[in-house]
């Protein structure tokens, strides 16, 4: 196969309205999706193996149908296959979190999230590959703009098999950049809301007061679907007036690529053209000491989290993840401490900086560039830190290609809670870059 048919239009807006109406026969669909399972997974790798998946599918379809005969009382997602990156707890699938610990040990109650989306007609196509407990050391899978590339991580599974058209829906997470990088790699729409407005529990924590859960798919509308399910005291909008876009015009923006801030500039001068009005500001002039701080906290709660499974099995971690857990083991508490009462000091100093420049949203990079070539790493997550950080919502949209033929992505940032504007404004943005 060449890697072009590796990629496929899956939707999730006009997916969900077909089945939920009836238009889309569900057992049909579920069988064409199938078909393309059956001839991309084996590549692509995006999924843990599951010697059941076709029969348990049709069954879970056919009990949806006898719940729900009629189309007009149909949940929002009726019938819709989603993945589920392997950190999230879900009911009948074992947690391996991308390690080789034993999966009883790693076992929970389903994800509030996983139990979220079955609720809403959810159907679990399968657990995704992530990187080893969501950090560093990579899974198999293959970026399906170019099998020879990453797909970035930690979720790595979920943003490929949205791409290929595996699955139109998707959870990830994100504690530095796992969910938008990967999304910005694989050319898709990723999304990390605000911190905690989607509940975490019941998935492998990394770094309790950084990890948030985030969604992948090919389209902002059924990104605008998803969220509305998940995301807490959720209020649909109307798209408000064109938004006032900032650029962080300092350090940061300088940590990513030459050609990512070509490319960047060439997406900012086409929002100029469309009427934007674009404010440059210095935000981040200690970028380093946020970056090192973030870095710091996570791996000290990554160690705590991690305290007696690696007691038991220190073994069997892979070297990076290992070494992050003997990092973090050597932070003191009160630098934990003083970083998580800075995460809230830089998001307000962040917020005042918007308000004084009447700063909607912020745009940038959504990573240092394309997609790096090999499976051993899953790039540099550098461009999403200070946002995950404050936990600010975030989302990337695809924008356009890097000289090799990869997909980049640009980053948009909202404020605090204020996940429904961001979602609504960037319809017009992606429809612009398209």
């Amino acid at each position: 196969m060449s890697h072009s048919s590796f990629i496929h239009p899956a939707p999730l807006a006009p997916l969900a309205a077909g089945l939920r109406t009836g238009q889309l026969d569900l057992l049909d669909t579920l069988d064409v999706w199938w078909g393309r399972m059956a001839a991309v997974e084996p590549h692509l790798q995006a999924f843990i193996s599951e010697d059941q998946r076709q029969p348990r599918l049709h069954v879970a379809a056919a009990a949806l149908l006898a719940a729900y005969p009629d189309a007009n009382t149909r949940p929002p997602l009726f019938g819709v296959p989603i993945g589920v990156k392997d950190i999230f707890h879900a009911a009948g699938f074992p947690t391996q979190a991308g390690s080789r610990l034993p999966a009883q040990r790693l076992a929970g109650p389903e994800a509030a999230s996983v139990s979220r989306l079955k609720e809403a007609g959810a159907l679990v196509m399968g657990k995704t590959v992530t990187t080893e407990f969501a950090y560093f050391e990579p899974g198999p899978t293959r970026n399906p703009h170019n099998l020879a590339h990453t797909p970035g991580g930690s979720s790595s599974g979920s943003a490929a098999a949205v791409a290929a058209g595996l699955v139109p829906l998707a959870l990830g997470t994100q504690t530095i950049g796992s969910v938008i990088r990967p999304a910005a790699f694989c050319g898709i729409v990723g999304f990390k809301p605000s911190y905690n407005r989607i509940d975490p529990e019941g998935l492998l924590f990394f770094s309790p007061s950084a990890d948030h859960v985030g969604l992948f798919t090919q389209d902002v509308a059924g990104m605008r679907l998803a969220a509305g399910q998940l995301c807490r005291g959720w209020q649909e909008i109307s798209p408000p007036d064109r938004p006032v876009l900032g650029i962080p015009a300092d350090d940061y923006l300088q940590q990513a690529s030459a050609e990512a801030l070509a490319l960047f500039e060439q997406q900012v001068a086409a929002l100029q053209a469309a009427g934007y009005a674009l404010e440059r500001v210095p935000l981040f002039p200690d970028i380093a000491a946020i970056n090192t701080r973030h870095r710091r906290l996570i791996a000290a709660e990554f160690a705590a989290e991690h305290a007696a499974w690696f007691a038991e099995f220190a073994h069997l971690y892979r070297p990076r993840t290992a070494a992050l857990i003997q990092e973090g083991q050597r932070v003191p508490e009160e630098e934990v401490e003083e970083s998580r009462e800075g995460q809230s000091l830089l998001r307000q100093e962040i917020e005042h900086v918007m308000d004084v420049h009447g700063i909607d949203l912020w745009i940038c990079p959504a990573a240092t560039g394309p997609a790096p070539l090999g499976l051993d790493a899953t790039g540099d997550p550098i461009m999403n830190l200070p946002w995950t950080h404050v936990g600010l919502p975030a989302l990337t949209l695809p924008a356009g290609r890097a000289a090799n033929g990869l997909p980049v992505g640009l980053q948009l940032v909202g404020r605090w809670m204020e996940d429904e504007h961001l979602l609504a404004w960037a319809g017009a943005v992606r429809s612009l870059l398209a």
